[in-house]
């Protein structure tokens, strides 16, 4: 990999039970594999979020179980701060020239809270200055297909009506990160068969794979990385 190249940030985003975390463990061993065969491939790391093993993460893991009750609030900013809390192992990662694959990031913070009623730029307010995503996957799936597929429904926000509405939120947060220049953002029809979807990501992937130019930016702020300019010079 070039000396001028960092790491690629992938976010694979997506409503319940449409195949997120299917899709990013294939995607991460695909890397995985070409870096193994020889190819020019950055090393790859896989997040999940929410992080369950942390402090706050539990206190999450609780929550989604409805083993416990939080204000909307409340969670909305534990969510936020579990990805805080790796944000600089994300830069870290980003800056070594590793691929950084996560498995939701903060536009499911935003478009589940917002979906509560709660207003869109308070909840995109903790999430500014987040390491913001070269490439985001939105794996778009009706919530009548997705409450169809097997586990539905064990976790608090698996509800068809739900799921309609944060369906809305991050149809906008998607034209938001377009407009404003937020990485790329790409929708892909998760309804098709687990082969199909993940060759529509690959597509979107592969040319990141070997790297990207250019500097890591805050969501919403400027360059996290310093002394690496838009030409991705050091």
């Amino acid at each position: 990999m070039s000396s001028s190249k960092r790491g690629a940030f992938i976010v694979i985003e997506g409503l319940d039970r449409s195949g997120k975390s299917t899709q990013a463990s294939l995607l991460h061993d695909r890397l995985q594999d070409r870096q193994d065969a020889g190819a020019t491939t950055p090393k790859v790391v896989l997040l999940k979020f929410p992080d369950r093993t942390t402090a706050i993460g539990k206190m999450i893991d609780a929550y989604l179980r409805s083993e416990s009750e939080l204000d909307d609030r409340a969670i909305h900013l534990l969510f936020s701060a579990n990805r805080w809390e790796l944000a600089s192992t994300i830069v870290a990662h980003l800056a070594q020239g590793t691929t950084v694959l996560a498995d939701r990031y903060a536009f499911s913070g935003i478009a589940f809270s917002a979906r509560k009623g709660l207003s869109y730029e308070w909840c995109r307010a903790p999430e500014v200055g987040l390491p913001a995503p070269d490439l985001t996957l939105f794996l778009n799936i009706s919530p009548d297909v997705a409450a169809a597929r097997g586990g539905y429904g064990l976790e608090r926000y698996e509800k068809e009506e739900v799921q309609k509405g944060v369906r809305r939120v991050f149809n906008k947060i998607g034209r938001a990160v377009q407009e404003e220049g937020e990485g790329k953002w790409v929708e892909i029809d998760a309804g098709k068969t687990k082969e199909e979807v993940a060759e529509e990501l690959w597509k979107a992937v592969e040319p990141l794979a070997s790297g990207v130019q250019g500097s890591i930016s805050g969501l919403w702020e400027i360059s996290l990385i310093p002394g690496r300019d838009t030409q991705g010079g050091t």
